[in-house]
C-alpha cells in the first residue's frame, strides 16, 4: 500500500485523479481513479495497440511469403517443363539421326556385299583362266615331246608344226590377256571392297556416338521424370490417399481407344528384338503418362484456399476442448468471400445444426469439402461449381463464437487435416 500510495504522490503531476460521477434517478455515484489506475489503464491500452500491430505484421508477412513461394514454384514448373521439352526434342533430333546413320550404315553394307560379289567373280574367272592356260601349256608340252619322239616324220611335220605353233602362240597371248585384266579387276575389286570396309567403320563409329547420345538424353529425360513425380506421390500421400488407387481412376475415366485396324505386315527378315534404348524409351513415356494422370488427378483434388484475401487461423485440426474438431477456422470479417476450393457438385446448401448455414461440394476421387458459420449462401444443391468461384459469404451462425469459416475437408468419408492439402498445393506449385 505505501508503495502504491508512493506512485500515486509521484504520478499526480502528469496524471492527476479523475473522477466518473454515475448518475441514476435516485442518487449520483462516481469512480475515483487514482493515477496509479490510469496508468495501469494508458498500458494496457497501449499492450492491445502494439499486439494488434505485431499480429497485423505477421500477417502481412505470410501472406507475401506464400505469394513468393508459389511465384517459385511456378517459375520452377515452368522451368523444369521447359527443360523436358528441350529434353524431348534433343531425343528426337537424335533419333532421326541414328535412323540416318543406320540406313547410310546399311548402303555401306550393300556396297560391301557388292564388292565381295565382284572380287568372287573375278576371283572365278581367274581360276578359269588358269585352268585354260594350264591345258593349253600341256597341250603344247606333248605336242614338243611328240615332235622330238618322231624325227622320221620331221620332213613331213616341217610344214604344219609352224601353223600349229603360231596357234598356240595365239592362245596364250589371250589367255594372258584375260589373266591381266582379271588381276587388274580384282586388284580394282579389292581397293573398292577396302574403301567400303573403311566406310562401314566410320558409320558404324558415328552410329554408335549418335546411340551413347541417345542413351544419355534418355538418362536425362528418365531422371527429369522421376524429379518431377517424386513430389506429386509425396503429396498424395501426405493427404492419406492411395497414389496406385488414384492412377487407376483417372485411367479408367480416360482409357478411349479407337480408329480403324489395318492388317498387321510383318517383315521378311524375322522380328527384331526391342533395344535397350526403345526400352528405356517406353519407361520414360510411361512415367510422362504417369505424371499427366497425377496432373489430371490434381486438377480433381481441392486444393486452392476457401478465402482468398487476409484472414487469420484461429483453430486447427485435431481434439479441442476435450472433442475432435475436424477442420480449421479461419477469421475474417462478416461477409469476406468464400470460393470453392477445387471442382464439384453442391450436394447440401442450407442450415444444419453446430455449423450453421453450411454449403457441401462433392469432388471427384472420393474428396468432400465443407463451408461452416455462413452469412450467405450463394449456391444450390446440384449446382457446379468450379475452383476459385464464390460460393458464399463469411458470418457467424451456428455455434460460432465470432466471425470465421469452418473448412472440412473428408477423403471417403473420412476428415482430413485441410491443412495437408493447403501445404500440399503450395509445395507442387
Amino acid at each position: 500500500m505505501r508503495i502504491i500510495h508512493s506512485l500515486n504522490a509521484v504520478l499526480e503531476r502528469r496524471l492527476p485523479e479523475q473522477r466518473l460521477f454515475l448518475k441514476s434517478d435516485k442518487a449520483t455515484r462516481f469512480l475515483r481513479l487514482r493515477p496509479f489506475t490510469q496508468l495501469l489503464g494508458l498500458g494496457g491500452i497501449a499492450l492491445v495497440f502494439g499486439w494488434s500491430i505485431i499480429a497485423s505484421s505477421i500477417l502481412v508477412v505470410d501472406a507475401v511469403n506464400t505469394g513468393s513461394t508459389r511465384n517459385e514454384a511456378r517459375l520452377a514448373q515452368g522451368a523444369l517443363e521447359a527443360r523436358l521439352t528441350d529434353l524431348s526434342a534433343e531425343r528426337d533430333r537424335r533419333a532421326a539421326e541414328a535412323v540416318a546413320a543406320q540406313d547410310r550404315f546399311a548402303m555401306a553394307l550393300d556396297q560391301v556385299s557388292h564388292m565381295q560379289s565382284m572380287l568372287l567373280e573375278s576371283e572365278a574367272r581367274r581360276r578359269e583362266l588358269e585352268t585354260g592356260l594350264a591345258a593349253v601349256q600341256a597341250s603344247l608340252t606333248q605336242a614338243v615331246k611328240n615332235q622330238q619322239d618322231t624325227p622320221a616324220l620331221a620332213d613331213a611335220g616341217d610344214q604344219a608344226n609352224p601353223a600349229r605353233t603360231a596357234e598356240l602362240q595365239a592362245a596364250l597371248d589371250i589367255l594372258a590377256g584375260e589373266l591381266d585384266q582379271a588381276a587388274g579387276q580384282r586388284a580394282g575389286a579389292l581397293r573398292e571392297a577396302e574403301d567400303a570396309r573403311r566406310l562401314a567403320d566410320a558409320v558404324t563409329l558415328e552410329r554408335d556416338q549418335i546411340v551413347a547420345r541417345n542413351d544419355e538424353i534418355l538418362s536425362q529425360l528418365e531422371d527429369a521424370v522421376s524429379v518431377s513425380i517424386k513430389p506429386l506421390d509425396d503429396m498424395f500421400r501426405s493427404v492419406g490417399m492411395n497414389p496406385d488407387e488414384i492412377l487407376r481412376t483417372v485411367r479408367r475415366g480416360y482409357a478411349g481407344q479407337g480408329g480403324p485396324l489395318n492388317p498387321i505386315s510383318y517383315s521378311s527378315s524375322g522380328n527384331a528384338e526391342i533395344t535397350q534404348g526403345e526400352a528405356k524409351a517406353n519407361e520414360i513415356l510411361i512415367t510422362l503418362d504417369q505424371v499427366n494422370r497425377y496432373r489430371i488427378a490434381v486438377e480433381k483434388m481441392p486444393l486452392a484456399m476457401p478465402v482468398q484475401s487476409s484472414f487469420r487461423y484461429s483453430s486447427t485440426f485435431g481434439r479441442r476442448w476435450g472433442r475432435m474438431h475436424e477442420g480449421i477456422d479461419l477469421a475474417a470479417p462478416v461477409g469476406t468471400a468464400i470460393h470453392a476450393t477445387g471442382d464439384g457438385v453442391v450436394t447440401f446448401a442450407g442450415w444444419q445444426r453446430g455449423y450453421g448455414n453450411l454449403i457441401k461440394i462433392k469432388h471427384e476421387l472420393g474428396t468432400e469439402t465443407r463451408y461452416g458459420h455462413l452469412s450467405k449462401i450463394r449456391v444450390k444443391v446440384g449446382q457446379k461449381v468450379s475452383r476459385g468461384s464464390r460460393i458464399g459469404d463469411m458470418g457467424n451462425t451456428g455455434r460460432s463464437t465470432g466471425p470465421h469459416l469452418h473448412y472440412e475437408v473428408r477423403v471417403n468419408g473420412r476428415a482430413v487435416d485441410p491443412m495437408s492439402f493447403i501445404k500440399a498445393a503450395q509445395n507442387v506449385f
